[in-house]
């Protein structure tokens, strides 16, 4: 499959991995006047139908990740991106930076958020989308709304509190205080810290770990995870008894089997 056109960020495909950067260091990767958010979602569902993609990773160009909602738009009632009555601005958060969070939440693969500046506020929250946050010693990450007035509009306390807790994730957003990357790996919320000249390196190795594992087993196993979120146990053992009766009937699971037993590795076909 063609690659999707992106404007604000590129996507660069290395085997089977899928490396968006978010490009708009002008503005530092903001998502509320860009293009940013809509392209992420674009990205996601080019991958969920191209089997030939096993991991993705996210990452931004310049000094930020992303830092989040464009501040001085918010001073401007007249027009932007939060301009306009009630309805107006709870129906542009919903065709908006809210598409991007349901597209994270359905994406098929493993995703590394590769946090190499700021990530702030909604660019906080995206990282937290993802599945796995390796930092760099000199980000900052901080679920900041409070301090402009505002709450997480794109579903930023729904992520963050499944990956950290409800105490610390209350702790992090009643203050809206900033983390440094040190903390955040203290408190769970990123996986690793590296130097930064190491954070693409480090991205790119977890992720081909990801990728040279049987391919729709990989799949499989994300969705399974995510229904767990949600459902009861008994119903989630049923989908696992289906899922695994899949995964059996494949022929990269004969694959992996052989090659172990023989001892070599495995050369997986993604079916």
């Amino acid at each position: 499959m063609t690659a999707p056109e992106l404007h604000d960020s590129t996507l660069d495909i290395d085997g089977r991995i899928a490396i968006m950067t978010m490009n708009r260091n002008d503005v530092r990767n903001e998502l509320t006047g860009t293009k940013l958010s809509a392209e992420i979602e674009i990205v996601v569902d080019w991958i969920n139908r191209h089997e030939g993609i096993s991991a993705l990773i996210l990452t931004g160009a310049g000094a930020a990740f992303s830092a989040g909602g464009n501040v001085k738009h918010m001073l401007n009632r007249d027009e932007g991106s939060f301009a306009g009555d009630v309805y107006t601005v709870q129906n542009r958060y919903r065709n908006g930076i809210q598409r991007m969070a349901l597209a994270m939440h359905r994406l098929e693969v493993p995703a590394i958020a590769a946090i190499n500046g700021a990530a702030v506020g909604a660019g906080c929250d995206l990282a937290c989308m993802a599945d796995i946050r390796i930092a760099s010693s000199t980000a900052k990450i901080g679920e900041t709304f409070v301090n402009l007035g505002i709450i997480p509009g794109d579903g930023g306390g729904w992520f963050l509190q499944r990956l950290v807790g409800y105490q610390r994730a209350a702790e992090m957003t009643f203050s809206g205080r900033v983390l440094d990357a040190a903390e955040a790996m203290a408190i769970g919320l990123v996986l690793e810290v590296v130097a930064p000249d190491e954070l693409m390196a480090r991205a790119r190795e977890l992720a081909a770990g990801y990728a040279a594992k049987p391919p729709r087993t990989v799949r499989l196993t994300k969705r399974l995870l995510k229904s767990g979120q949600k459902m009861e146990l008994p119903e989630y053992l049923e989908l696992c008894a289906v899922m695994q009766g899949i995964c059996h009937n494949t022929d990269d699971h004969i694959e992996a089997v052989t090659s172990f037993l023989e001892k070599r590795p495995p050369a997986y076909q993604g079916r």
